[in-house]
């Protein structure tokens, strides 16, 4: 009879007393939608690998909601199935890697793309210490017509690219589906997402924790499946794209907030004096006010990198950070208050200098070129201290939710 876990998750068959089962040292687990073509050839290999090699282990098949009939063949080749009700790749991995009980879990597609009965250098790396053995397909190989033109030459390259600038990361196949770690680092992982994302979130954790990471070189086949895969090129590309930036708040708010800041206030300083001429053009007035603009929309980014990072670290979605520990020692409410006020009132001084000097010609008409030098000065600091004032009452809050 199928049972419940305490996680929702129900399981068949279950005929053994878990608690009286040794643990075995590797759980195979595979995600499994209507995989019904190629889910026996799957748990095959990976019981090939298991007996020949000798290793003590189970294979895990964590069903999404199949129709067609694969739970039934997986659980007839020795499987113990999954059933996950929640939809999603990731919430898929997350049932099955709930419910296996191996020290190590070696996770892979059940589309027959991955060859199980080759999960020994995981093993083995395992075995060495690793936290995370990533296998990497452009250096074990891509059979023909195993992975369409756009991933191997656009998609998989680029978002590699983009998460080894923006996480420091070694891995040179973010996306390969065939990954083994052990089961203390992955609840060390804390993960989140219940999607693809599920994927890049795993290898960006594990770097910004410091676990071992390494690679081992991994052939990818032509699936087996004559139905389309499940993969949706560019809406799931857009997801792990989107995922990396919204996970990097550097990349994403404080480095382009910098580089408009200091560029918009350099400029700023720059035309306050007076009109500039290089070569034929002249800059004046209406420059100094893009400035400005440019000024402050850094100044909003830059908070909102700040804002992205505390919620992330207090979400448990980003470590903790000792930088941000430094800088709610000294950076308080009380403090925030008081350069906010300061410059609100460093902007106030300098709009009532601009309403002087309107009243020494009588509140008639003024030249722009001399007013709005003293005007836009004005509304820029006060921006920026009204800003900074309500910024502070807001990092205030998510300290107390930190708290």
């Amino acid at each position: 009879m199928p049972s419940v876990t305490s996680t929702g998750l129900t399981e068949i068959p279950l005929t053994d007393v878990l608690t009286e089962v040794p643990a075995p040292e590797v759980s195979i687990v595979m995600p499994s939608l209507n995989e019904a073509e190629t889910i026996a050839a799957c748990v095959a290999k990976a019981r090939q690998a298991l007996t020949q090699q000798g290793i003590t282990g189970e294979i895990v098949v964590a069903d999404n909601g199949s129709t067609d009939g694969s739970p039934a063949i997986a659980a007839e080749m020795g499987a113990r199935v999954v059933h996950v009700e929640a939809k999603g790749y990731g919430n898929a991995l997350r049932g099955g890697i709930a419910a296996a009980r191996g020290k190590y879990i070696v996770m892979g597609d059940s589309d027959d793309s991955y060859d199980f009965s080759a999960i020994r250098p995981f093993v083995e790396k395992l075995r060495e210490g690793y936290d995370l053995v990533m296998g990497n397909r452009f250096q074990g190989g891509i059979m023909p017509g195993a992975m369409p033109w756009k991933h191997r030459w656009i998609g998989n390259p680029v978002l590699t690219g983009i998460g080894r600038l923006f996480f420091r990361s070694s891995v040179g196949d973010f996306h390969c589906g065939l990954r083994g770690f052990s089961k203390a680092a992955y609840e060390r992982m804390g993960l989140q997402t219940t999607g693809m994302e599920f994927a890049s979130e795993m290898v960006i954790k594990s770097t910004l924790l410091g676990l071992r990471v390494t690679e081992v070189p991994t052939v990818l086949h032509k699936d087996g499946r004559s139905h389309p895969p499940h993969l949706r090129s560019w809406r799931d590309g857009w997801r792990h794209l989107r995922f990396m930036l919204l996970f990097s708040p550097r990349w994403l708010f404080l480095i382009p907030g910098t580089a408009l800041f200091v560029l918009g206030l350099f400029s700023a300083l720059w035309l306050l004096p007076g009109p500039r001429r290089i070569g034929s053009l002249v800059i004046d007035i209406h420059s100094l006010l893009m400035a400005g603009f440019v000024c402050l929309l850094g100044y909003q980014l830059i908070i909102f990198a700040v804002f992205t990072k505390i919620f992330a670290t207090t979400q448990g979605l980003h470590p903790p950070q000792p930088l941000l520990e430094r800088l709610y020692r000294y950076v308080t409410l009380e403090v925030g208050l008081i350069v906010g006020l300061g410059l609100s009132l460093a902007g106030i001084i300098c709009l009532a200098n601009a309403v002087w000097s309107w009243r020494d010609t009588g509140f008639g008409d003024l030249d722009p070129r001399i007013s709005m030098r003293q005007v836009i000065p004005a509304v820029v600091l006060l921006t920026l201290g009204i800003q900074t004032v309500f910024a502070s009452f807001f990092l205030s809050i998510l300290g107390l939710r930190r708290k």
